[in-house]
């Protein structure tokens, strides 16, 4: 089956929200058989959109739509479909009664702008929207489909798990696509590819390298009869990955770096403490995103100045002597933040998020240490990224080195 995504919104094409829809939906269409060939973006206008929904209704055996099934003069997916397909609109009187009944149950009046939401076409079925008061379409016509879901995610996630998914489900007769991803850090992007090189050239299951914020990830897609098969396919291939890049992988899939960390944290009853400088938080924030992190994360500091620096502890002579942006004293922010913690490691990060310099280091430099009570370990980078990617990066690295220090202790 050949599917194509189609995202509307004039917000989507000013850059004032993500596509998140789309990413969300064709991550899904591989496990179900469904090969995605194009995904299009079209703003809040009736001709374009239609004329955008005809030509996938022509080329394509699923069009999956988001967005533009709201109630307002300018949601106009349906009016788009109906005049896509040349069908007339109604009013489908068992949709209009089931929205009254969800505004009442609420003890909201009803607009009746949204008696809208309950129009359909000849050729369309509404789908159940649990989640909003916007039902989505199922459409079949001269042996192709077209599903409408809403455009806010938890709208359309659900209504896609609970109604749409298993539907298509038991249309597909294809072989099932399988993906696996395993997760690296502290190789290049190029180094790993060279590592892996004899690799790439599957073809089933194909293999890929790509750089990503938490690292450099491999990717390995199969294709078979069945989802059993596809992962048997799969397996060998991963093994031999995971052999050559060692210690590297941290994670595979969905896991997240400051989640393998918090593991390995459990694992060997060790607790932690961070002091921050020029990530101002954001290296605590992620830490505490995993669920019960409170068992092996004691706090952390963000101490933006040196008079901060010294009043947790801090050297005032590595200040003076070396700046604040550098190897000693992260390594000394490290040590302090441990120390008034009680914590058994401390990581801290330091330096110039930009755009300006500062003490004659240039934007992007960062340093970041992990002090576990011997000579601390340290580290330091120039990221030419902006202020915000800066600060991820330092991130990412922070929690790499904590990691490193966490594997050589055993």
């Amino acid at each position: 089956m050949k599917a194509e995504i189609i995202s509307v919104g004039t917000e989507i094409l000013l850059g004032e929200i993500l596509d998140t829809n789309s990413r969300y939906l064709a991550a899904r269409l591989p496990p179900l058989g469904i090969d995605l060939y194009y995904i299009s973006k079209v703003g809040d206008n009736l001709n374009r959109l239609a004329g955008t929904i005809g030509r996938a209704h022509e080329r394509s055996d699923l069009v999956l739509i988001t967005g533009g099934l709201g109630p307002t003069e300018d949601d106009l997916t349906r009016e788009a479909i109906a005049l896509a397909l040349d069908e007339e609109m109604f009013v489908d009187a068992d949709t209009e009664q089931r929205l009254r009944a969800f505004f009442a149950a609420r003890g909201f009046p009803f607009p009746e702008r949204n008696v809208k939401q309950a129009m359909l076409i000849p050729s369309a079925q509404a789908i159940p929207n649990p989640r909003g008061t916007a039902p989505g379409w199922w459409v079949e016509k001269d042996g192709r489909i077209i599903v409408a879901m809403p455009g806010p995610p938890a709208e359309l996630e659900r209504m896609w798990e609970v109604e749409v998914a298993p539907r298509l489900a038991g249309l597909t007769t294809g072989d099932v696509i399988v993906s696996r991803t395993l997760k690296t850090v502290g190789i290049g992007e190029g180094q790993l590819d060279e590592m892996v090189s004899p690799l790439l050239k599957s073809e089933n299951p194909t293999v890929g390298v790509y750089a990503k914020q938490d690292g450099v990830h491999l990717r390995l897609t199969a294709k078979a009869a069945t989802r059993e098969a596809a992962q048997g396919v799969i397996g060998p291939v991963e093994e031999e990955l995971r052999r050559i890049a060692g210690d590297a992988v941290w994670g595979a899939d969905d896991d997240t770096l400051e989640g393998a960390i918090g593991a390995m944290l459990k694992e060997r009853n060790l607790t932690l403490a961070t002091m921050e400088s020029c990530t101002g938080g954001l290296l605590a924030s992620t830490i505490t995103d995993v669920p019960g992190s409170s068992i092996y994360f004691k706090g952390g500091y963000v101490a933006y100045t040196a008079e901060m620096k010294m009043g947790l502890g801090v050297s005032a002579e590595l200040i003076e002597m070396h700046g604040t942006v550098s190897d000693e004293v992260a390594a000394d922010m490290a040590r302090a933040a441990r120390a008034n913690a009680g914590a058994d490691l401390g990581v801290a990060v330091t330096g110039v998020a930009g755009p300006d310099e500062l003490e004659g280091k240039p934007p992007g430099r960062v340093h970041i240490a992990v002090d576990g009570g011997g000579p601390a370990q340290s580290v330091s980078y120039t990221y030419y990224q902006g202020r915000a990617a800066t600060k991820r990066r330092a991130v990412t690295t922070a929690l790499a080195l904590l990691r490193r220090a966490l594997l050589a202790r055993g």
